[in-house]
């Protein structure tokens, strides 16, 4: 059980640091970049770009 328990903090914990870095990125304005990323690398893949 206090295995188990310790796996679960373990998890929240890696989400909570996962949450943390997006917001750090959204803060500082990298969203549009890595969407525009995204978008272009869409675009390739079906051949329109």
């Amino acid at each position: 059980m206090k295995k188990r328990l310790q796996s679960s903090w373990i998890g929240i914990g890696i989400a909570a640091l996962g949450i943390g870095m997006m917001a750090f990125g959204i803060s500082r304005g990298e969203m549009g970049v890595v969407m525009t990323k995204a978008i272009n690398i869409c675009l390739e893949c079906i051949g329109i770009g």
